[in-house]
């Protein structure tokens, strides 16, 4: 039976980026991917300062410029009135103060430069259609076996298998946790949107329990929409959060904001699910990464960026502890647990602040907003500053 050195459980972004930190630190690895072929479902994402010193690192970052959109600013708007409630600029001073933009792109785009950088390697062993179902530290190293019953050997196994990881389940038997909010999202060319867009910001159109999110991505192409609502018929296993709701929902929101809905494609909806932190990560030769490690809700979008993190902080382990995965598997898990449990646990509230529906809540929060200026940025130094991530004041 061939052996491999690193085994990569997920080939999305975090699992890429995992492949490019191993290779930093001279480690051959192979990832295993169960979709049939190599690619990212979804629409718009964003990245913090954080996860561009990552992409920076892992020398991608030119790449990225091309195909990324940099807002001016991020934008909080009152849904049915269109008043702007909170903005952070995002110019000079930001990333002077923080050493990189914050930016916009398609998700596609990011995988694909990811796994273009894993090809270059050559050090990067591509493996799809495989479903891993369980991972097993034996004498003889860690096994994983797949659906099919296959088998392979290796040194180390790191799961980035997403939410509903496998590996996990070797850790932990907590299940998701409904959120009983659903997205629906919508990408159209940019020449539909002109003339009703702002092309300049990324917006967040808030009110009680939704929300509507709208920006460009692939360079400036196309616009990205995603609307986001509680549904008041959730019930699990049930049909809810249905397209009828969502237009009920958005029903009286501004006519800028209620312009975006046409754009919205009905026949896919994502509804949202998180898991609580947990406190471990690693068994042997095992460990986690990403969303299979600390799956977030978007409210503060950095559940990729988490994930880069993870990847950034692994290499340096990786090469500080060079074949003792163990040892380095748990240090990465000291330093990572803590900082992406409270990732997780802010972008719940979060969502509880820009969703508020009791109107004491919505004055209060409106009002701490308003006496704040667009570059306060010492409440976003702790997330965009980044962790190891040195930051310019």
């Amino acid at each position: 039976m061939e052996r491999h050195q690193l085994m990569i459980v997920g080939g999305g972004i975090g699992g890429l980026a995992t492949a490019l930190a191993a290779n930093e630190a001279g480690i051959r690895s192979t990832v295993f991917e169960q979709a049939p072929q190599l690619g990212e479902v979804g629409a718009g994402l964003q990245i913090g300062p954080n996860g561009m010193a990552v992409l920076d690192r892992f020398g991608v970052l030119d790449e990225i410029n091309k195909v990324a959109v940099f807002p001016k600013r991020l934008v909080l708007k009152d849904i049915y009135t269109a008043k702007e409630v909170a903005a952070l600029d995002l110019g000079e001073k930001f990333q002077q103060r923080y050493g990189y933009p914050y930016i916009v792109l398609h998700r596609s785009d990011l995988h694909s430069i990811l796994l273009e950088a894993c090809k270059k390697t050559g050090n990067v062993e591509l493996k799809t259609d495989q479903r891993i179902q369980t991972a097993e530290q034996t004498d003889m190293g860690v096994v994983i076996t797949n659906e099919k019953g296959e088998k392979f050997v290796g040194d180390a196994v790191v799961g980035a298998d997403g939410i509903k990881s496998n590996i996990r389940k070797l850790l932990s038997v907590d299940d998701t946790v409904p959120s009983e909010y659903v997205a629906y999202r919508g990408t159209v060319p940019i020449e539909e949107v002109k003339g009703e867009a702002n092309f300049d910001d990324v917006i967040m159109w808030i009110g009680p329990n939704l929300h509507l999110v709208q920006y460009p991505v692939r360079s400036g192409k196309l616009y990205n929409i995603v609307v986001v609502f509680k549904s008041y018929n959730y019930q699990e296993g049930a049909d809810w959060g249905t397209p009828e709701e969502m237009e009920r929902r958005f029903k009286g929101a501004h006519e800028e904001a209620q312009s975006m809905l046409r754009f919205i494609q009905r026949q896919f909806k994502w509804p949202m699910y998180d898991r609580n932190p947990i406190p471990n990560w690693t068994i042997g030769n095992i460990t986690l990464l990403g969303d299979a490690a600390h799956p977030m809700l978007q409210y503060l979008a950095q559940g990729g960026v988490q994930a880069l993190e993870d990847a950034s902080y692994l290499a340096d382990m990786l090469k500080k502890y060079p074949g003792q995965y163990n040892k380095a598997f748990l240090e990465y898990q000291a330093e990572r647990q803590p900082r992406s449990a409270r990732v997780q646990t802010s972008a719940r509230k979060w969502g509880e602040v820009i969703h508020a529906e009791d109107q004491a809540a919505i004055l209060l929060r409106d009002y701490v907003f308003a006496n704040r200026t667009p570059f306060d940025y010492e409440v976003c130094d702790w997330i965009y500053g980044g962790h190891k991530v040195p930051m310019k004041k």
